[in-house]
């Protein structure tokens, strides 16, 4: 492991192992915020390290600091250069980074059940990561007392939303004076569909109190939290782990990445804009963009990678017709390549 990698990495557990210590003490003081914090910032070391230690950058050019945890999600994510996130770890690192800024900018109300869920998650991706990434048994890098543990074990997602649910309804009833109690409870639960949706900002006070009409209403958690709908809890003798169901079918949401700089977009989403609109280049447009010939084009398309690039290239289909659509940014990406490398050398090469 590179020196800057093994030093980021060091960080990341010195972090993850206060995160677990905040987990187990016997009293509630900064417990939640401080756990989610230390936890948030674990993740961000452990992205940078990874990055690093595949070859990757963290500091864009001339700029002073290091990119921040979006940015690391999205190079883990979709740089074919450092690539190893899926999208369900996406997810839930979103909601983690959704957490902490809550429980550090503002407030935050967790029950145990569902902070453990989110503190374990957290652990197991941890563990995963460092394994794949690193080739590295996180249970060699913790101390062996290290363990999270909980008087109240998890329970099935949608049992635990419910009883979430509950919760809030009996502090919205009529007279109980505990609406603000109601409001950071749901800020949690709505936290979570936001990363699931795709939206990168807190929910709004004026969002929390929309969502808590319907619930006095009578409307099912389901159809307020359609995207938390889909989460299921998996056990693999570590503990549950966060695990999204991310399709095209009736059986969980649809996934769509989106470009970077969408607003109001997290790293994925499942909101996004047409995608014909976005690919909207096929291989002839391109060439004619790059003033290249087609084999030309089409060799550079290989050379560079672009169809590793989701931000670059997708494979579309039209009813029954394929077809290979090019983005913008395949135009920015050749050209900055060809600065390097140019296209005669690349033909001569291929």
């Amino acid at each position: 492991m590179k020196k800057e990698a093994k030093h980021l990495y060091q960080k990341a557990i010195d972090s993850l192992t206060l995160s677990i210590e905040l987990f187990n003490r016997p009293h509630e003081c900064g417990r939640t915020h401080g756990v989610l914090i230390f936890l948030d910032h674990s993740f961000e070391m452990l992205l940078k390290a990874a990055i690093i230690h595949k070859g990757g950058k963290i500091r864009e050019k001339r700029a002073k600091e290091t990119i921040g945890f979006s940015s690391c999600i999205r190079k883990c994510f979709s740089d074919a250069k450092v690539k190893f996130l899926t999208e369900e770890e996406v997810l839930t690192l979103q909601t983690i980074n959704g957490f902490r800024d809550a429980a550090q900018h503002y407030t935050l109300e967790l029950s145990e059940q569902l902070f453990y869920f989110q503190a374990q998650a957290g652990l197991t991706l941890f563990r995963d990561i460092a394994s794949r990434v690193f080739n590295i048994d996180l249970k060699t890098e913790l101390p062996v007392r290290v363990l999270p543990l909980s008087t109240t074990p998890p329970i099935e997602m949608e049992a635990l939303f419910s009883q979430e649910i509950d919760e809030v309804r009996k502090l919205i009833q009529p007279k109980s004076r505990k609406r603000l109690e109601a409001l950071e409870k749901l800020r949690a639960l709505a936290i979570m569909e936001n990363s699931i949706q795709g939206i990168e900002t807190q929910p709004s006070d004026a969002e929390l109190k929309l969502i808590a009409g319907k619930l006095k209403k009578g409307s099912n958690w389901n159809q307020i939290f359609p995207g938390t709908s889909t989460l299921s809890l998996t056990s693999n003798g570590y503990g549950p782990s966060l695990d999204l169901r991310i399709t095209k079918t009736e059986e969980g949401i649809p996934f769509t990445p989106v470009p970077e700089g969408t607003p109001g977009a997290a790293i994925v989403a499942i909101k996004r804009v047409n995608e014909l609109d976005y690919y909207n280049l096929g291989r002839d447009q391109l060439a004619k963009k790059l003033g290249l010939t087609g084999p030309k084009t089409s060799a550079a398309i290989k050379w560079f990678n672009i169809k590793d690039d989701i931000e670059c290239f997708k494979h579309l289909r039209v009813g029954n017709v394929p077809f290979d659509r090019y983005s913008q940014k395949a135009i920015i990406k050749i050209k900055d390549g060809l600065k390097n490398k140019s296209i005669k050398e690349i033909w001569n090469e291929r």
